[in-house]
């Protein structure tokens, strides 16, 4: 009587640690996640002269609109 008592007094404490344990996992690997994708894409962000480079060499601007405006940016 004494062996089944103590099993499930060990079985309930111990499964409410773990329990916790197994949740704050979960929200450290979302927080982690949200995490590296906003690293992700502040590094792919571009200036506004690569955007205006850009629409340079893709014919979009003239070079004297191109000078305009990159006076305008610096």
């Amino acid at each position: 009587m004494m062996e089944g008592f103590g099993m499930h007094g060990w079985g309930m404490g111990w499964g409410w640690i773990i329990g916790l344990i197994i949740l704050v996992l979960i929200i450290w690997l979302v927080v982690w996640s949200v995490n590296q994708n906003k690293g992700v894409n502040q590094s792919s962000e571009k200036s506004p002269l690569d955007i205006l480079k850009e629409r340079y060499a893709r014919g979009e601007i003239d070079k004297e609109e191109f000078e305009e405006k990159k006076k305008d940016l610096m």
